[in-house]
Order: structure tokens, then sequence, then C-alpha cells
């Protein structure tokens, strides 16, 4: 082998490499873990086993991201609610100074860092499509709502919504993992 063909090959490998990781991270199975409801009291994951699949959403009204999804959110939460689809809201402190305070309208959960952790998400408005599978939870799909986060009339991709309808008509989830852009959650 030349070593000219060095550079080339160790290329291929890394994004090899990377592709896997990416794959790997949006892939696999979380436990059960608990939230704080807004209005008292606390629910797990597992109250929602019944579901064909969750989707959590990590928010904060402090961040601009979460202010510019509201409207998309609840226009999915309502699209996909009556097809099998709960949607959890969830309200997660950021790392900017003013970030305490409620989810606005539709953050129903404050996560006491459980929730973020299990599913390794890293900012707002970062979304997990999970599933149901013998008494854990696949993650089918962790990131970006859509390609556009400041202008709804922008976007390309719906890959929330993709993976949604993939899910229902029992196909793969086709994308696993998106950048998110957003705020970082405070650890």
């Amino acid at each position: 082998m030349s070593f000219r063909k060095l550079p080339g090959l160790l290329a291929a490998a890394l994004l090899l490499v990377t592709s896997t990781v990416s794959v790997a991270r949006a892939q696999g199975t979380v436990g059960d873990f608990t939230v704080q409801k807004s209005g008292g009291g606390s629910t797990s994951l597992s109250a929602y086993s019944g579901q064909k699949a969750i989707v959590v959403v990590f928010m904060n009204p402090a961040c601009a991201y979460t202010r510019l999804y509201q409207e998309r959110l609840a226009a999915l939460s309502s699209a996909y609610g009556g097809r099998g689809v709960e949607f959890m809201f969830v309200n997660v402190p950021i790392n900017l100074d003013a970030a305490e305070g409620s989810g606005g309208s539709l953050a129903t959960f404050t996560d006491t860092g459980a929730a973020s952790t299990a599913l390794g998400v890293a900012k707002t408005t970062e979304a997990v499509v999970l599933q149901p599978a013998s008494g854990s939870f696949a993650v089918r799909y962790r990131g970006a709502i859509d390609d556009n986060p400041q202008v709804a009339s922008g976007v390309q991709q719906h890959y929330l919504q993709q993976v949604l309808d993939n899910i229902l008509a029992g196909r793969p989830a086709g994308v696993a993992d998106k950048r998110a852009a957003g705020c970082l959650i405070k650890k």
C-alpha cells in the first residue's frame, strides 16, 4: 500500500467511526426516571409505557429557542396526541442568570436532573423520541425538532415529525440524531 493513500483511508475510517458513534448515541435504551409535575407530585416515564411513542422535549422560558418553538411544539402535540404519542415538556435550568421560572405554556414537568442525564441531552429545545420496549424504552431519535429554529416558515426538514410518522407507520425512525440548536442545560 502506498503512503499516499493513507490520509484518505484515515479520513474514511474517521468518518465511519463518527457516523457509528452518532447512531449509537441516538439508539439504545433507557430505564425509568421520574420528573416533578408542575402542579405538585411526580410521574415516571413508565406511566406512559402504553403509548406508541413518548416525545420528551427539554425547555426553559428564558431560552429564546424555547419561545421560538412553542407554537410548533403545541401543533405537533395536538396532531399526534390522539395517535398514541405522548409529549412530555420538561422544564430544565439553563446556563443563564435569569433562567429560573416556569416552563411557559407547554412545560408540564420539571427535571431534577434524572431525565436530562438519563437521555443524554445537553440543550433546550432538544427532543428525544422513545418507544416502550420490554420494560425499558428504546431511544429512536435525539435532537432538533426541525432544521430552522428561528423561522417556522423557513423549515425544510421536519425531523421530529418525520420520525413520528415513520414510527406510527411501523417503519424504522429514519434519521436517528440531529444536532439541536439551543441553550445549554445547567448540570
